[in-house]
């Protein structure tokens, strides 16, 4: 019994440390999940869910990608999330023309591509684009949810990429782990 109680209390205090550690970047509200983890940076952070493995070699110039697990042997593509960081500078590219460039992109460079929505948003700090389109790669048909920031001469893009039959059930945990993603000044 003593066990336990000291288990259920360690966690207690784990717990309360992520998620005190959580508020004091602006980041928690109590839609959160407490499981979640923390990936700290200079410049940002994000939360994510314990059970998604983060990885940050740097893979495709991504300053993170974020992979769920895989559902079933026979399961072949890895949900994920991922932020690409670029510098402007010089280059006179704000969120507008940044956002046309993007649409443009997808346009031309994505197999089957499919402009689902595209519209401006603002959270409590950041003024930002979210993007949602469909296109192949590969073999695989798939459905991103993209998030556009335009901050002292740099772009960030944070990705949601989905195979799109099972988009609706990742979209809640995708949009809290984009949602959570904060800049620091």
């Amino acid at each position: 019994m003593k066990k336990i109680l000291t288990t259920i209390l360690l966690f207690s205090i784990v717990a309360f440390g992520q998620i005190s550690k959580m508020q004091n970047y602006g980041i928690y509200n109590s839609s959160m999940p407490t499981d979640w983890k923390i990936f700290d940076q200079p410049s940002y952070s994000i939360l994510y869910p314990a059970t998604w493995e983060l990885d940050k070699s740097g893979k495709m110039g991504t300053s993170f990608i974020l992979f769920a697990a895989l559902e079933s042997g026979q399961d072949k593509f890895r949900e994920n999330v991922n932020l690409l960081i670029q510098d402007l500078t010089g280059k006179n590219i704000d969120l507008d023309k940044y956002t046309e460039i993007s649409e443009g992109q997808i346009k031309t460079m994505v197999t089957n591509s499919t402009l689902i929505e595209s519209k401006r948003l603002r959270n409590n700090t950041t003024e930002y684009h979210k993007i949602i389109y469909t296109g192949d790669q590969g073999t695989f048909h798939l459905k991103f949810e993209q998030y556009y920031m335009v901050i002292d001469n740099k772009a960030y893009v944070l990705t949601f990429t989905c195979e799109q039959n099972k988009f609706v059930d990742y979209r809640e945990n995708a949009e809290k782990i984009l949602n959570s993603f904060k800049l620091k000044k």
